[in-house]
């Protein structure tokens, strides 16, 4: 049986993305120099050594394809295939040595995300995805949960003062109190909860295409929903909400998003 190109890609994202937490890990809990960039976010040695030695990988194994990462910013490329490198999401809490933080990769064509997969060195714990390929935390197939009662639901955001869109804040305050729990399992370890369906919601107030495309295709592939705060289907909305199925409907309206859109013309 011949091999899709979506499986062959699910293994190239879970190779890149153990490649870059492996890389990561080599600085985890150490005492390493912290900086600020422009937009007032930390980066260290350990997220640059991690982006360049996935950007080496890609050079050798897809070298006609673009690249975009976090710390070294665009490579173009000669086709319409652009991989995206998150080398560590969570920053803040890796220089903290907390381990709810991930390296993440994605592979799209357009805007069309092809694979995903985010590795939780610190925590033993990687989730990878292919449009129609599946989910896979640590290569067991994995799903969203199919709780449907508010009450028992899990509830997660990386800031609960949102503070990209503060008034987000008096819409959350009143879910939390309706649910079971409410946490700050944030950045990429919480979309990675919702896709091994130990939460049911996770919400960002800012992400950026590299914070993003990864998420798409492991939430959706596992069973779950993935939009902006607008309701549509989107990796550049620059905001983002991941739910299960059974509880999506309900809380979006919570927080007033509309229903999915499948992209911003609906």
């Amino acid at each position: 049986m011949t091999r899709s190109k979506n499986a062959d890609l699910l293994n190239a994202v879970t190779e890149a993305a153990r490649l870059c937490g492996d890389v990561a890990m080599q600085y985890f809990g150490k005492d390493i120099g912290v900086e600020t960039k422009s937009d007032g976010s930390p980066v260290t040695l350990a997220d640059r050594a991690a982006e360049s030695a996935v950007r080496d990988w890609l050079s050798t194994h897809f070298p006609d394809d673009a690249v975009v990462g976090e710390e070294h910013g665009t490579t173009p490329g000669t086709n319409r295939r652009t991989w995206f490198i998150d080398p560590i999401d969570g920053t803040k809490s890796f220089i903290r040595g907390i381990p709810m933080w991930g390296s993440m990769i994605a592979v799209a064509a357009g805007d069309d995300v092809l694979a995903g997969a985010i590795n939780c060195a610190a925590t033993g714990e990687l989730v990878a995805a292919a449009r129609g390929e599946g989910c896979f935390l640590n290569g067991t197939r994995c799903t969203v949960s199919d709780t449907s009662q508010l009450e028992q639901a899990t509830i997660l955001s990386t800031d609960v003062s949102f503070p990209y869109n503060p008034d987000r804040a008096s819409q959350w305050t009143p879910l939390a109190r309706q649910v079971a729990m409410s946490r700050t399992w944030g950045d990429c370890y919480g979309y990675m909860l919702v896709a091994t369906g130990r939460a049911e919601l996770m919400v960002d107030d800012r992400l950026n295409s590299w914070d993003a495309a990864a998420l798409m295709p492991i939430i959706e592939e596992a069973g779950g929903l993935f939009t902006d705060w607008r309701g549509v289907h989107t990796m550049n909305g620059g905001d983002a909400i991941a739910t299960n199925q059974a509880l999506g409907p309900t809380l979006r309206r919570a927080l007033g998003i509309p229903h999915p859109q499948e992209n911003g013309n609906d």
